[in-house]
C-alpha cells in the first residue's frame, strides 16, 4: 500500500489542570499569563495515532496543522521532535474570538489550500472548551466521512480505515473509506516521548515571524536547511469569507460568566472501616450530592 498524507488538527491550550485562584481576570476570561501553554492532551494521542500509521506504511507523511497566535509553533516544534514531518501555523487577527464554527471554517479552508490528503486525525476535544465540535464540523465542511472517539487503528487496507471506538458502555468496531477525519480519545495510546535525534534536528525550526523576532543570530541555517521552515499561512493565503470568520463568523455568544468559589465550611474526619464509608455514603445520597 502506499504511503498516506495525514493531516493532525492540534492546538496549544493553557493547561487547566492546574487552576488556581489567578486564573480568571475580574471580567471572567482565562488569566492565560498565569497558565502554563501546553500541547492539547487528546491531541497528543490524535498524533501518536498519526505516527503509528506512518511507521506502519512506508512513505507515510504526517503535517500537524494549528491555528493560533504565533507562539502556538511551540506545539509544532513538540510533533517534529516526536515524529511529524512538517508543520503549518494559521495565525492572523483575523482569527480572533473565534467560535468552533469560525475555527471549522477557517481549518477546512487551508486544509484545502495544502491539495490532497487521506486522512485527518484530531484529539477528541480541547481542555479549554470541551466542545468536541471542531473535528466533526470540519469532516462536514469538507464533505468528508468521520468515526468518533477512535482509541486504536486496527487495519489499513484496501483505501479502508478499520477502527475500534470507545463509548460509554463498550467498544464498537467500524469501517470506513478513505479520505476520512478521525478523532481520538484520551483511552488511546499515549503519544511517544521526544526523539533526541529529532531534538537536534528541529531545535531551530522556526516560522517566518519567529525569525524576525528572534535575538539570535541563526539566518544563515533557514537557507541551507529548508526542513527548519515552519510554514505560517495567514488570511489572505486561503480563500475564506471575511462573514465567517473570527467573532463576525462565531453565532456562539457568552452572555454572563460568573465565578464560583468553593470554600470548606468545615471538615469531617473519617475512618477506613465499613461504618464510616457507610455513613459518608448516606450524607452524600440524604445531601443529594449523589443517588
Amino acid at each position: 500500500m502506499k504511503g498516506l498524507k495525514i493531516i493532525v488538527l492540534a492546538k496549544q491550550v493553557p493547561d487547566t489542570r492546574n487552576v488556581g485562584k489567578d486564573a480568571m481576570k475580574a471580567d471572567g476570561t482565562v488569566n492565560r499569563a498565569v497558565l502554563p501553554a501546553i500541547f492539547n492532551p487528546e491531541d497528543l494521542n490524535a498524533l501518536e495515532i498519526a505516527l503509528r500509521v506512518k511507521d506502519q506504511i512506508p512513505g507515510t507523511t504526517v503535517t500537524i496543522l494549528t491555528m493560533g497566535p504565533g507562539r502556538a509553533a511551540e506545539i509544532i516544534r513538540e510533533g517534529l521532535y516526536r515524529g511529524a514531518d512538517d508543520g503549518i501555523l494559521l495565525s492572523d487577527r483575523a482569527f480572533a474570538g473565534s467560535d468552533t464554527l469560525a475555527t471549522s471554517y477557517a481549518l477546512s479552508q487551508t486544509i484545502k489550500e495544502m491539495g490532497m490528503f487521506d486522512l485527518i486525525v484530531a484529539g477528541r476535544q480541547a481542555i479549554d472548551g470541551d466542545t468536541a465540535q471542531v473535528g466533526p464540523q470540519v469532516a462536514e465542511k469538507l464533505g468528508i466521512n468521520q468515526i468518533t472517539y477512535v482509541e486504536e487503528i486496527l487495519q489499513i487496507e484496501k483505501a479502508k480505515i478499520t477502527c475500534r471506538r470507545r463509548l460509554d458502555n463498550g467498544v464498537e468496531t467500524v469501517k470506513a473509506p478513505l479520505p476520512l477525519l478521525l478523532t481520538v480519545n484520551s483511552s488511546a495510546p499515549d503519544c511517544r516521548s521526544r526523539n533526541a535525534k529529532l531534538l537536534m534536528k528541529y531545535k531551530h525550526a522556526r516560522t517566518v515571524t519567529e525569525r524576525q523576532d528572534a535575538a539570535e543570530d541563526y539566518l544563515y541555517l533557514y537557507d541551507s536547511r529548508p526542513f527548519l521552515n515552519i510554514q505560517e499561512m495567514t488570511v489572505r493565503d486561503i480563500q475564506s469569507a471575511p462573514e465567517h470568520l473570527g467573532l463576525a463568523g462565531s453565532p456562539t455568544k457568552v452572555k454572563r460568566i460568573e465565578n464560583v468559589i468553593l470554600q470548606a465550611k468545615d471538615a469531617k474526619r473519617l475512618t477506613a472501616a465499613d461504618e464510616g464509608i457507610n455513613d459518608l455514603m448516606k450524607e452524600l445520597i440524604d445531601s443529594h450530592v449523589i443517588g
